[in-house]
């Protein structure tokens, strides 16, 4: 279940207060007439199943309740109501299948600023896995993949296609190249500093290396894994299950690939660097387009149980 709680105009109350009513899937209404100050309006709660949201939330913007007043969602960890259960009955769908267009779009939003904690954080990422290609420490590879936070603009530009939200396509494609970019810079100064102490060499860099040679020799099975990585990190941003992320984010091979072609630059072995480049490309490749793949067949069918639903009301 979710909780909605607007701040409502006085002239628009009524008209909203029917709309919640009419909303299958929809309970516990409450509405304190003239509590609101800033914006000066009355307070209108509810709790609503999850696979109504979207549509409730389409129809309050119509009323234009999020230009004059606003409008605030939140997940409900426990509900004990026979009313609450007998709501998420009648509401259409399965709230895991649901996806909240709004939600998914401002949680893209934010995590595909170009923010200086997001650079960190890649940069950070960039350079322990440039331990790990030298080591050939699979942990380490596997820890710099759970750092990075490259797929928040990944997904932010897979939103953005589907929802056709230009602005939010060129903030998250400019916070992936900046990223990247600068956290490659970065680790391959780190790269002359660690070889400068006597902690990175060549010869390291040349040496078979069994756990870590995938990096920058990319094959079929790259773009495969990548593909399904960007099916499951969207099938999680949506339905809200954000533990399966930490699977994604160990799943693909995007921040050890950029670490490994900035040790290999520095150390002027251009084709590993090219080989790691490729690994990368070819995995960002894979998961826009599975992301994007997915967030239109969730769409289509989403949409698709709205015009049931609707038919069903109008036989009934």
């Amino acid at each position: 279940m979710l909780h909605l709680r607007l701040i409502t105009p006085p002239e628009k109350t009524d008209d909203v207060v029917r709309l919640i009513e009419k909303t299958p899937g929809t309970t516990h209404l409450a509405v304190v007439a003239g509590a609101a100050r800033n914006p000066s309006g009355d307070i209108v709660m509810c709790d609503v199943a999850r696979e109504a949201g979207d549509e409730l939330i389409d129809r309050l913007r119509g009323l234009e309740i999020d230009k004059h007043g606003s409008i605030a969602l939140e997940n409900i960890d426990l509900s004990l109501s026979l009313r609450a259960d007998k709501a998420e009955d009648e509401a259409p769908g399965e709230g895991a299948d649901a996806v909240l267009w709004e939600h998914l779009e401002d949680a893209t939003h934010e995590e595909s600023t170009l923010s200086v904690t997001y650079v960190a954080f890649i940069t950070l990422a960039t350079m322990i896995a440039a331990c790990g290609v030298v080591l050939d420490n699979a942990i380490l590879i596997v820890g710099a993949m759970a750092v990075g936070p490259e797929f928040g603009p990944l997904a932010g530009f897979c939103t953005a296609l589907v929802q056709r939200a230009p602005r939010l396509a060129l903030r998250s494609m400019i916070a992936l190249l900046v990223g990247f970019a600068v956290a490659m810079v970065v680790t391959v100064g780190f790269s002359f500093f660690m070889d400068a102490v006597d902690l990175f060499d060549a010869e390291s860099l040349d040496a078979a290396r069994p756990n870590t040679n995938f990096i920058y020799r990319p094959d079929w099975f790259s773009f495969v894994v990548a593909v399904l990585a960007g099916a499951a990190g969207m099938l999680s941003l949506t339905s809200a299950k954000s533990g399966a992320l930490v699977g994604v984010a160990i799943s693909v091979t995007t921040v050890p690939a950029a670490a490994n072609a900035a040790v290999a630059f520095s150390y002027d072995k251009y084709n590993q660097a090219w080989g790691s480049t490729e690994q990368l490309l070819l995995n960002l490749l894979g998961i826009v387009l599975a992301g994007t793949c997915t967030l239109l067949a969730q769409k289509l069918l989403w949409a698709r149980q709205r015009e049931r639903t609707a038919r069903t009301r109008e036989l009934g």
